[in-house]
């Protein structure tokens, strides 16, 4: 790959996996913008963050990174190692402050019934220990994750996803790396998970060139062709500077 070359890495959040990139590599590919979807751990920005700018350093050229949901989060952490990034792409997606939690940020949107829709895991560690990871609902996945999808596609949805742990919403964001890199979201008019008016906040304090597209928090898997446009434009800037 040409130093010149701009490759497009895709996070994706909870409660999904990298296969819910399929449609928008599948759509930048047509336009001739090379995209990986790595997969997401789903542990905390930090940790997360730190294993994605590792993955985004081994990459000969600059990065557009993309982050769905708490993938958000994510991209704002590993921005701040990889200093290839040259822009940030949130869709339906927190953008944390500095010494913001995600827990925070939804404290002050409006109120939806997302939390209804949790189901926790008590896992064991390692160590011996236990630790809390939270689900979704399969009777209300559809419903609260993916309502433009069709009955059977969010049914496999919710039978592939990837639960979090729950402190990951507690934790503590780092430095916003959206203060210094270019910024784009992507608002899901129809989100049931992250409010639109939450999002639209998050832009508006980032200074994100922003769209707005009638979906549910799942629109990178609903409208593709929409999502993979946006993030072309991202490109475009991108490789500009």
């Amino acid at each position: 790959m040409s130093e010149t070359t701009l490759t497009v890495v895709l996070v994706h959040g909870a409660f999904a996996d990298a296969s819910s990139w399929s449609g928008v590599i599948s759509e930048l590919k047509s336009r001739g913008i090379p995209a990986i979807a790595v997969a997401n751990e789903l542990r905390g920005p930090g940790l997360d963050g730190a294993r994605v700018a590792a993955q985004v350093r081994e990459i000969d050229g600059p990065v557009v990174l993309v982050g769905h949901s708490y993938g958000g989060a994510v991209i704002t952490a590993a921005a701040n190692a990889a200093d290839n990034v040259t822009g940030l792409v949130y869709v339906a997606a927190f953008a944390p402050d500095e010494g913001e939690s995600l827990q925070d940020l939804l404290g002050s949107f409006p109120a939806n019934d997302f939390a209804s829709g949790l189901a926790p895991h008590v896992l064991p560690t390692a160590d011996g220990g236990e630790e809390v990871f939270l689900g979704l609902k399969l009777d209300l996945f559809h419903q609260l994750f993916a309502a433009d999808v069709t009955a059977e596609e969010a049914q496999i949805m919710g039978r592939t996803q990837r639960p979090i742990a729950a402190v990951a919403f507690e934790e503590k964001s780092g430095p916003a790396s959206w203060k210094r890199i270019p910024s784009y979201t992507l608002v899901a008019t129809g989100d049931e998970a992250i409010h639109p008016d939450g999002q639209r906040k998050m832009a508006a304090r980032a200074n994100a060139t922003t769209i707005e597209v009638d979906g549910s928090h799942a629109v990178a898997v609903s409208q593709p062709k929409a999502v993979a446009a946006f993030i072309a434009s991202a490109v475009e800037g991108g490789a500009a500077r």
